[in-house]
């Protein structure tokens, strides 16, 4: 059939030589996908039963991204989700329901606690805060509807290190599903599956991606119910990723180990530059002996990542530590960590159960500046202390 030159625009037969291969990833865009034959037409969200039916349910892409970090983290199936908070949501609507209880660290992630008091209150799901020092004594607070068991380790911003192997075998037996934000670890400094969690959770925007300019997130499971109840959710809630993120992504996971390295090397050096000031109360990193669960850290880590916080002394006024801040040039104030530029930012209010210091901690992110240069930056702003 000849075709009028306005179809060839739609339908070319045109293309270019076959054979070119890459070390890059092809990034493939695409809402529709073609399929084969009328006899095959299916709609369901598993791609290792029927591959590519929509692309909401993720593109070559989006699932070599999805693999790879599956095997980084010793997981047997991996979902992506268009950012690290719609990861926290996934997770909580596959194994969380109505009547249900469900078990949070005092010390989550403030937009993960958000959804949990705000969110699940809405769908008759009560979330109770626990002290994330509780280990196995949180046997005390699980009851007959207890349905999931977040942990965070270390905890956002006050950073504590949480005993996961004492909290998941007392949920192993009782049938709790756990769950834990590995994303300090970017999934390879703490092998979460060995120490009993069944599902595990980053924001790929943080280390992974590593520049500041993608927000991705992930879930990963080995055992096959959780990825079924997970995969059906994440097909209804429709939680397309962009796979223009998934290759910054996966051009990130090239990058991991060698940042890692030079993030801890400079991180440590940092934070025994401000362990030193006078001005200084409590140094929270978990390589210090000063921060809660330090031991744990020791035993169940294979290193450290780049944030950690200090807490100010009360003679420290708030005008003073905000003047400290604004007088950083290198450290630029913003949210977020684990991308190359070093950070700051201040905390006025943490909304936890558990009183903490209002107005004096400070979190920061060292990223891949020199070491020399990001304490000269500290030393000058220091100056509005003396």
């Amino acid at each position: 059939m000849t075709l009028d030159w306005r179809s060839k625009l739609i339908h070319p037969t045109a293309a270019a030589p076959a054979g070119f291969r890459s070390l890059a990833t092809a990034t493939f865009r695409g809402s529709t996908t073609i399929l084969r034959s009328a006899a095959e037409v299916t709609d369901h969200w598993d791609q290792s039963e029927t591959p590519y039916r929509y692309g909401l349910y993720g593109t070559p892409t989006t699932l070599e991204l999805a693999a790879r970090i599956a095997e980084l983290e010793g997981g047997e199936h991996c979902f992506i989700t268009p950012g690290g908070q719609a990861a926290i949501a996934l997770i909580y609507m596959s194994f969380a329901s109505a009547g249900g209880h469900v078990l949070v660290p005092d010390s989550v992630y403030g937009p993960s606690r958000d959804l949990a008091s705000r969110l699940l209150a809405r769908l008759n799901i009560e979330a109770e805060y626990y002290d994330p020092s509780v280990g196995s004594e949180i046997a005390r607070l699980c009851r007959d509807n207890t349905q999931l068991i977040w942990c965070e380790s270390p905890g956002s911003v006050t950073m504590e290190v949480q005993d996961i192997p004492a909290i998941t075998r007392v949920a192993r037996g009782r049938h709790i599903v756990t769950a834990l934000d590995n994303t300090y670890a970017a999934g390879v400094l703490f092998d979460a599956f060995s120490h009993g969690i069944d599902v595990t959770m980053q924001a790929l925007t943080k280390y992974i991606g590593g520049h500041s300019d993608l927000l991705l997130g992930s879930v990963t499971v080995r055992e096959n119910d959780l990825y079924r109840q997970l995969g059906d959710v994440h097909q209804l809630l429709g939680m397309n990723s962009s796979p223009d993120d998934c290759s910054l992504a996966l051009r990130g996971l090239q990058t991991l180990a060698v940042r890692l390295e030079q993030l801890e090397h400079s991180t440590l050096a940092i934070a025994r530059f401000l362990s030193e000031q006078p001005e200084v109360q409590t140094l929270r990193h978990p390589a210090f002996p000063s921060c809660p669960g330090h031991e744990l850290w020791k035993r169940d880590f294979k290193g450290s990542a780049s944030v950690f916080s200090v807490l100010f002394k009360q003679s420290v006024s708030r005008e003073s530590i905000i003047r400290f801040i604004d007088a950083l040039k290198l450290f630029k104030l913003g949210f977020s960590w684990g991308g190359v530029t070093s950070l700051v930012m201040r905390y006025e209010q943490l909304g936890r159960t558990a009183p903490v210091p209002a107005g004096s901690i400070v979190r920061f992110n060292v990223g891949l500046e020199a070491v020399a240069d990001l304490i000269a930056d500290l030393s000058a702003a220091w100056a509005v202390f003396r």
